[in-house]
């Protein structure tokens, strides 16, 4: 019985330290550019119509795709439990190879040089 409620103070006055450090921490140093509403790099308040590098939409949907690619891959552990794993081993190495395959091409094109 006394483990326990060893165990639940200790983690009731760790989660309450954590929460005051992580309220306390962020407001010692504050800048401009963390207290304005736009921490993408653009200036809220300049015009939207002005153009900007294509390549950043590139890295991001690349971005996007791997991450995805992660999130779908993620039960490939638990794969060997079905009926047929070899099955969804074969369907994992079709995904990984397509992108791979894709990496590759958007290298070879140039897409992912940030200096032009």
């Amino acid at each position: 019985m006394s483990l326990i409620i060893t165990s639940i103070t200790l983690a009731l006055l760790l989660t309450l330290i954590l929460a005051l450090v992580s309220f306390w921490l962020p407001h010692m140093n504050s800048d401009s550019e963390k207290l304005s509403p736009y921490e993408c790099g653009f200036d809220p308040l300049g015009s939207a119509r002005l153009p900007f590098s294509l390549r950043f939409f590139l890295v991001a949907i690349l971005f996007l795709l791997f991450d995805l690619e992660i999130a779908l891959l993620l039960p490939l552990p638990w794969g060997d439990q079905l009926a047929t794993p070899f099955l969804t081993f074969i369907w994992a190495t079709v995904v990984l190879s397509l992108l791979t395959l894709g990496l590759i091409y958007e290298w070879l094109q140039g897409g992912l040089e940030w200096a032009e």
